[in-house]
């Protein structure tokens, strides 16, 4: 591995490190009605050609922030999605390349038609959770860490909510917090608990394309949905 010596006259002889950030994004695909997370190819050795997160090293005089926004931007064509930065990875022999220190990202967004083919012209690929292929050093054991925070705030905040469209049904609501957990989730506690929220407000019409008798469209109460953001609820769903 490749020592690097700082020459700067406080810090000499302290070993440097790389530093590089990893965007984990996931999406929620309306129609096929599943949770992906965004990979692409790995451009450098090591592992060249392998599936990666969106990742790469933050510049000498760049915030750390701003780097994820640049790498996101780079690798994806996607601008101005909120990242949060979630967790750091630094196990000495994580990466053979070098000593590499690498702070985490990640992003809840919708896939949209104009995304997806941004996306593909910069060689990235959206892969549903539940079939995520072996990814480079630590990158599954990242995107693992990443699900585990999203069940959590899926618990305690309305996530994910602004993901479905401006009218929804409650089937609908119920697929995204089946995939949010990978698991079947009991339809009429589901119902009872999402409804006490005080979240959703039924609708008129309703949505007939799976039966004549259709089901009721809702649409969520903003300013309900504001409120929860801040002061959170407490929903486990069985």
């Amino acid at each position: 591995m490749a020592k690097h010596r700082l020459t700067n006259k406080y810090y000499y002889g302290t070993d440097r490190m790389l530093v590089a950030v990893d965007c984990i994004i996931f999406g929620f695909d309306v129609k096929a009605e599943q949770i992906k997370i965004l990979l692409f190819p790995r451009e450098i050795e090591p592992f060249q050609g392998s599936w990666s997160l969106i990742g790469s090293f933050v510049q000498k005089k760049e915030d750390i922030d701003k780097a994820a926004a640049r790498i996101l931007r780079e690798l994806t064509g996607l601008d101005q999605v909120f990242l949060e930065q979630h967790k750091v990875y630094g196990h000495t022999n994580r990466d053979p390349g070098d000593r590499v220190i690498s702070i985490s990202y990640w992003s809840f967004i919708k896939i949209e038609g104009p995304d997806r083919s941004l996306i593909k012209d910069h060689n990235a690929e959206w892969f549903p959770v539940r079939n995520i292929p072996k990814l480079v050093i630590d990158h599954n054991q990242m995107v693992e860490d990443a699900l585990s925070l999203m069940r959590k705030n899926a618990r305690y905040l309305p996530i994910g909510f602004e993901l479905l469209p401006e009218k929804f049904t409650l089937p609908q609501l119920l697929k995204l917090y089946q995939e949010i957990y990978q698991k079947p989730i009991d339809d009429r506690n589901f119902r009872k608990k999402i409804l006490a929220t005080g979240l959703l407000k039924k609708l008129d019409s309703k949505d007939k394309t799976s039966s004549k008798k259709g089901a009721f469209q809702y649409s969520f109460d903003q300013t309900k949905y504001e409120e929860l953001l801040q002061k959170g609820f407490d929903i486990e769903f069985q």
